[in-house]
């Protein structure tokens, strides 16, 4: 099934299950007002919510339009929002932009960090740019929204806490990123609010796109109109979700409504264009000695998609458009 979140003028927004096709949305007027009530209820709340995606599918009535600025992000606040960097060629691409080597352990020991999560953007909400010098970058990434995870969860158990999945767009300000690690202590300002699609679906809604903990589908992306990324989201995402899963809870719990990243989505192929302005800089630099890209400003607009099998969107459009104070 698919669900989203309608702004009534509360925090948390109104859930919403919404129709395959992405058309039609119908609250479950009898269930959970919002998406963190259900995910904090799950087993009695997913059979009621089911039955009223049943029934917008098969019934054409049902349902009101779907107007895509209306929604908020699947979770407007959520109780963690975690990130972690699955496609090793970002994550070498990147390191060499800044003249860093990768860690020993970039094979066996995923890269994570924690970002802010009281405040999540929605797939229609500008991103707002103070000073074209931070250097604005887009990341187009897929997500996993969890149930309550306990400490030492295997990767063998971790799938069974995915509830949901989505995609998001991980905003980077990428000149205030080096002299951030400079200090030793991790990104914060380098790394504003993150942008989210207007759906989350259950797993079972990709069919066999679903698979090893990966989506296994494109992930479109275009910069004013243009498109510049058709990357694959699942043959080279080197720790699927379940191994990511196990890594964050090796040392402590997570509770329902913790949102996980997997990175900028990324593929060795180069035909395949990118997911983010930083790796087409670097492939510059590599093949022309230096970038000629430049990163994001004032006007500019993103666009990130990802389309299922029968050629509709899954998750709904991310767009944005790039403002200043």
């Amino acid at each position: 099934m698919k669900l989203g979140t309608l702004r009534d003028g509360t925090r948390d927004g109104r859930l919403v299950v919404v129709s395959k096709d992405g058309s039609r949305c119908l609250e479950p007027f009898d269930g959970p007002q919002t998406l963190q009530a259900a995910l904090d209820d799950w087993t009695r709340c997913a059979p009621g919510l089911a039955s009223v995606s049943r029934r917008l599918n098969e019934d054409q009535t049902q349902g009101e339009a779907v107007d895509l600025t209306r929604f908020g992000p699947p979770l407007p606040r959520a109780y963690e929002w975690i990130d972690g960097s699955a496609f090793l060629n970002h994550v070498r691409l990147v390191r060499k932009a800044r003249g860093a080597e990768p860690p020993k352990t970039l094979q066996t020991d995923p890269l994570i960090y924690q970002g802010g999560s009281g405040v999540l953007l929605g797939p229609r909400d500008d991103i707002r740019l103070d000073d074209p010098a931070w250097g604005l970058d887009y990341e187009a990434e897929v997500c996993a929204i969890l149930d309550d995870v306990p400490q030492a969860t295997s990767a063998a158990e971790a799938l069974d806490h995915v509830r949901l999945l989505t995609i998001c767009n991980d905003v980077s300000l990428r000149a205030l990123i080096p002299p951030e690690l400079a200090k030793g202590f991790g990104f914060f300002n380098s790394k504003p609010a993150t942008a989210f699609a207007p759906f989350a679906v259950t797993p079972d809604e990709l069919g066999g796109a679903w698979k090893d903990g990966r989506i296994h589908l494109t992930m479109d992306s275009f910069l004013n109109g243009e498109q510049i990324g058709r990357t694959l989201a699942g043959p080279e995402m080197h720790f699927g979700f379940a191994e990511l899963v196990a890594h964050i809870a090796k040392t402590r719990s997570f509770t329902a409504g913790t949102i996980l990243g997997s990175g900028t989505v990324s593929n060795e192929d180069r035909s395949r264009g990118i997911s983010c302005l930083a790796e087409r800089r670097m492939i510059e630099i590599i093949d022309e000695g230096e970038a000629s890209t430049a990163f994001m400003k004032v006007g500019d607009e993103i666009r990130i998609d990802m389309k299922g099998a029968d050629g509709r969107s899954v998750f709904g459009t991310i767009e944005q458009t790039v403002v200043g104070r």
